[in-house]
């Protein structure tokens, strides 16, 4: 948000060309920690300057006593932490005058204090504070492979009209668990849901993430096309 040089003329170039929308990992929405303005005003700014349709980023907290810890840490599902996150998005939903999309993040373990599934608390959040949601169709193997449960329940069971975009991503498989990694191809079992989630939804936007041991474009571009080829089946 607070690049100069050549990398504002990059963006430059392309908000130029193509609507673009902005995705973060520090918003922290479920921090108990106060929302901090002065990220939020450059995250602002930065969405006005590039017209972004939206701005996204994770049903999580990334840090606490004014420390950001860089990773994406879960949330117990249960009423107090539900009415806290939906005030929290309407008040950066107001600051920022546009529309807010929230994604679900990969989740290890579960909490003893949790009252409903991840499902019914997104549900809950997106109605409850009329924000968007961001289905990351990996994300929700990942979590129902680590917590044994059902994705295709997970993904029945969101409110359709509300998801504007699906990610994509691989991962690695450790035997007993699974991690989201960012680096590897998109296992079969993804696919599956995400032709079921597309048809849901009358079909949205979709981003491939690649994020580490990088191949040629080439095979990048392949794997965008299953995406593709699928939808139109």
């Amino acid at each position: 948000m607070d690049s100069g040089g050549r990398p504002r003329h990059v963006l430059e170039q392309i908000v130029e060309q193509y609507q673009v929308v902005m995705h973060g990992v520090s918003l922290s929405i479920g921090s108990t920690d106060p929302l901090n303005f002065e990220y939020l005003g450059k995250l602002k700014n930065l969405a006005e300057w590039t017209r972004a349709a939206w701005i996204s980023d994770h049903v999580c907290w990334t840090g606490v006593n004014g420390l950001n810890g860089h990773d994406l840490l879960p949330l117990p599902f249960n009423e107090e932490t539900l009415q806290h996150v939906v005030s929290r998005i309407k008040t950066v939903q107001d600051f920022l005058e546009r529309p807010l999309v929230l994604e679900n993040p990969s989740t290890y373990v579960t909490f003893t204090d949790s009252t409903m599934f991840e499902w019914e608390f997104v549900t809950r959040m997106a109605e409850e504070s009329d924000c968007g949601l961001l289905l990351d169709v990996n994300n929700v193997y990942v979590s129902c492979f680590n917590n044994d449960l059902d994705p295709e329940d997970f993904i029945r069971s969101l409110p359709h009209e509300r998801i504007v975009r699906f990610h994509l991503v691989g991962r690695t498989d450790c035997g007993t668990h699974i991690v989201d990694t960012h680096d590897n191809f998109v296992v079969d079992k993804v696919w599956e849901l995400y032709q079921l989630a597309h048809k849901l939804t009358g079909g949205v936007s979709t981003l491939l993430e690649w994020d580490a041991q990088i191949p040629d474009f080439d095979v990048v571009y392949d794997e965008v096309l299953k995406a593709r080829d699928l939808i139109l089946q």
